[in-house]
């Protein structure tokens, strides 16, 4: 059965992005190595992706898992839902309340879903016995909210953004984790793993 892992890079004050949906520096240690993420094979899809030694055991084993990644609309129309090919993962699931827009790659077997459930128990099909990867913010949070969350992962980045995108989106209740699993020091950035207590 899939894990389903709510992830993004943070800020250390809890920020994926700030108020104009910029990332500033948060993105910075993807490219600061000199370590590719995955193969080169993958490459074109994935981006040029370098990371340091540190991060790059658990940040290509991460990627090497995820089966399926679900995103919310926001984050589809921002980046035209990545032209139906996920950075990491063979599956796109995307969660939103308007329908796919037209014309947009109808060859793509991307669906959509109006409901965070449904959207999960989608991409954990896809995914088989690989990672559901949810992203981080409001979809991330309300997924995390109905208990279909098992780990939170987070990248965090060591700048403040003061406001902006909440990681945890709108969540408005007290939910606990466990300590974090997997603790590594990275070049600018910290990555913490953490189970979500049932």
């Amino acid at each position: 059965m899939a894990t389903v892992i709510m992830h993004a890079v943070v800020s250390v004050d809890g920020f994926i992005a700030d108020e104009d949906d910029g990332v500033g520096p948060l993105f910075d240690w993807y490219f600061n190595g000199d370590r590719p993420i995955t193969d080169a094979a993958d490459e074109a899809r994935q981006g040029p992706f370098r990371v340091g030694a540190a991060s790059h055991g658990y940040v290509s084993s991460l990627w090497a898992g995820i089966g399926a990644t679900i995103q919310g609309r926001h984050l589809f129309d921002l980046t035209n839902g990545w032209d139906a090919q996920p950075p990491a993962g063979d599956h796109l699931v995307v969660v939103s309340h308007r329908p796919k827009p037209e014309g947009w790659h109808p060859e793509a077997d991307v669906p959509f879903f109006d409901d965070v459930a449904a959207a999960v128990e989608e991409a954990k099909r896809r995914a088989g016995d690989g990672v559901v990867a949810i992203c981080a913010g409001d979809v991330g949070g309300q997924a995390l909210a109905l208990g279909l969350v098992d780990e939170v992962a987070m990248d965090v980045v060591p700048v403040v953004f003061g406001k902006g995108k909440r990681y945890f989106g709108q969540v408005d209740s007290q939910l606990l984790l466990d300590d974090p699993d997997i603790v590594i020091q990275g070049d600018r950035v910290l990555h913490l793993r953490y189970a979500v207590r049932r």
